[in-house]
Order: structure tokens, then sequence, then C-alpha cells
């Protein structure tokens, strides 16, 4: 191998580390956390509507992590920004997020985690 694979190499092996030792890395306990709120979520009623190109329905998204793929989200947005998929214009969904919750009740923008926390009456840990 030659010295130049090696220092690459190091480098890798070294950033990984300080990348995890900084708090970047997701530990298993963390996950099944917000899997099993994301459930509880979901099995509440509650589902969010969005599009893929809105920034504040992909900061919603980002706050669960990997366990967003368990919560129950419609998408509004037709490809290529084309208007609104018909489920959306049914609903009657004006803005995104909005998210509607297991009685009916809508809510517009970003909710924190604690917000749908007490929407829903799920635990957060």
């Amino acid at each position: 191998m030659k010295l130049s694979t090696k220092v690459l190499l190091a480098l890798i092996v070294l950033s990984a580390g300080f990348f995890y030792l900084k708090g970047g890395g997701v530990s298993g306990a963390a996950i099944a956390e917000h899997s099993a709120f994301a459930q509880c979520v979901t099995d509440s009623g509650a589902k969010m509507y969005g599009a893929y190109w809105c920034p504040h329905c992909n900061e919603q998204k980002r706050m669960f992590g990997a366990s967003w793929d368990i919560i129950n989200y419609v998408e509004c947005s037709l490809p290529n920004r084309a208007g609104q998929t018909e489920a959306c214009k049914i609903a009657g969904i004006q803005s995104y997020p909005t998210w509607e919750f297991g009685d009916g009740e809508r809510v517009s923008g970003t909710q924190t985690l604690a917000q749908l926390s007490e929407k829903t009456g799920c635990s957060l840990g």
C-alpha cells in the first residue's frame, strides 16, 4: 500500500472518530426512542401533509431522523411542482407542513417534537 493511501485511510478513520466523539453519532437508544415516538404519533392517527420541495417539511423530517419513515406522510406536490395531488386538494391543504391529528384538529408549520407529543399524547421518553 502506498504511503498516500495509508495517510488517506488514517485521515478517514480519524475524521470518523472525531465525528462520534463530538456527538455526531446517533446511539441505538436514541434511534429506538424516536422510533417508538414516531410509531405512537402514527398510531394516534396523526399525519403530516407536505411537499418534497418545502424547506419546513424537510426540517420536520430531519427532527425524526431515521424514524421519519414510520410517520404517516402525505406528499402533496406533483412532480416538478406542477400542482397539488388530488388527495391534498380533497383534504383542503393550503400550506406545508400541515399536521392533522386523530381528533381532526390541524396545525400548520413546523412542530417541535414536544408540540407533537402534547397534541398526540405520545411520550418523548
